[in-house]
């Protein structure tokens, strides 16, 4: 794989303005895209732990190519309907290629204030709301591949919840390319004001064929979580090994709200994935439940983050990865508490199990206490199939095979059990078994 000596080879922000304009985005977003395209030029890339990301091909940004709009579920691609319970009436937003094709919200939901629509059209309708969230929480100058994203993100899914409204059903976000030349760079937006409820579950996938294009899946999610709200976000990927799959996640959370993220990182090919947590208010709360499956040469930078700024707030991350082949894994947890965030509790535990001897698995845990009054933990540990657990399966007259298959399944079970749609868990379960063998 080619080295990547200038990131901003072809990247051209006045292209990138000139599109926004196409799509009649307002004049501040696309003086908005523009600025954050002027900056991807001075700024560095992200320098994930051991992960040599300067050596992908992160400099093909591709080119704007919108999927096809269809009025009805049952019109879309075959591929993409796959992906998501057809059987279902419930909240649906699909994004094919460079841009959303397909948005269905039950009225019962679009009653009660509820809004699911495309980020583009969000900011037509709701341009002020948009306009003071987007990429606060994940800035536009965190890093080179930031800026990127906010100059070319297209598609994606605008999430609003009013207060004290409980969505009962999971919103699907179904994010699909089958274009190896396009700009596949969706971003989530959700706000969930006060003591709201609601589940998000994300699909993104790929289907290239035989195509030798780079596809870059430069993605991001951002989750507004008021006082007292509670949301659930979920996410399988799983894209051909000729794709590139960058996914950052931030939440922000007022006093007494939670935030549940369940995450399979199933992609065949290289993965940067990076989920943080801000604890702003005293009394919230994070889970981050994080599986990854590596095989042939993939490499893999997974870091989970909780940074405490309540009193009384909590955090728990778990990481489970599984390597076989050549694959390789750097998998970190960090866990921030701030000065004056007194009885604070942050835990965390990341556990590697390696199934071939050229396999690797690096597991990090980072404790970064500013304050005395807290609690704080963490696990770590990288090995392989436990021997006295296959002979004790054997023993009941299991095979080799099956032992170790069980004893995989049961290591990454903490996630794949907590999924919330029982498809999305079967899809799961078929993505292990194609991978694991």
């Amino acid at each position: 794989m080619p080295v990547m000596t200038n990131p901003a080879a072809s990247f051209d922000c006045k292209a990138a303005a000139a599109i926004a304009r196409g799509k009649n985005e307002p004049d501040w977003l696309v003086a908005w895209r523009e600025e954050a395209g002027a900056r991807v030029a001075d700024l560095q890339l992200p320098q994930p732990e051991k992960t040599p990301i300067r050596r992908w091909r992160l400099d093909v940004q591709g080119v704007h190519r919108p999927g096809k709009t269809v009025s009805s579920a049952a019109q879309l691609p075959p591929a993409i309907a796959s992906l998501y319970d057809a059987s279902g009436t419930g909240p649906l937003i699909v994004q094919h290629n460079s841009s959303v094709v397909f948005t269905r919200l039950p009225e019962e939901w679009a009653a009660q204030g509820v809004v699911l629509s495309s980020l583009e059209e969000a900011a037509r309708t709701h341009g002020e709301l948009l306009r003071s969230h987007l990429m606060t929480a994940y800035a536009r100058d965190e890093h080179k591949l930031a800026a990127m994203h906010a100059a070319l993100w297209n598609g994606g899914a605008f999430l609003y919840v009013p207060r004290d409204v409980t969505v009962a059903e999971p919103v699907q976000a179904i994010l699909s390319a089958d274009d190896g030349e396009a700009t596949f760079a969706p971003h989530i937006l959700i706000i969930a004001e006060a003591n709201s409820r609601v589940s998000f579950v994300e699909n993104v996938s790929s289907s290239l064929g035989g195509t030798e294009a780079a596809l870059v899946h430069n993605g991001a999610v951002e989750v507004f979580a008021g006082a007292g709200a509670h949301v659930r976000y979920a996410a399988v990927h799983d894209m051909d090994s000729s794709a590139i799959d960058i996914s950052y996640r931030r939440a922000i959370l007022e006093n007494d709200a939670r935030i549940e993220w369940l995450i399979g990182d199933m992609h065949e090919g290289h993965v940067l994935s990076d989920t943080k947590t801000i604890l702003r208010g005293s009394g919230s709360t994070s889970d981050t439940k994080v599986i990854c499956v590596g095989t042939g040469s993939q490499r893999m930078s997974v870091t989970t983050g909780a940074v405490h700024i309540g009193r009384s707030s909590e955090s728990g991350m778990v990481t489970r990865a599984v390597m076989k082949d050549e694959a390789t894994a750097i998998i970190n947890g960090v866990t921030k508490i701030e000065k004056g965030a007194t009885h604070a509790n942050g835990e965390q535990t990341e556990r590697v199990l390696m199934l071939s001897p050229k396999a690797r698995g690096d597991a990090n845990p980072i404790l970064l206490i500013d304050e005395d009054d807290v609690k704080a933990g963490h696990a770590a540990s990288v090995g392989r199939v436990n021997a006295e657990q296959v002979y004790y399966l054997m023993s009941r007259g299991i095979s080799r095979t099956e032992a170790e298959r069980l004893i995989i399944y049961g290591f990454l079970h903490p996630v794949v059990s907590e999924i919330p749609l029982d498809w999305m868990r079967d899809q799961l379960q078929r993505i292990l078994v194609k991978k694991l063998g």
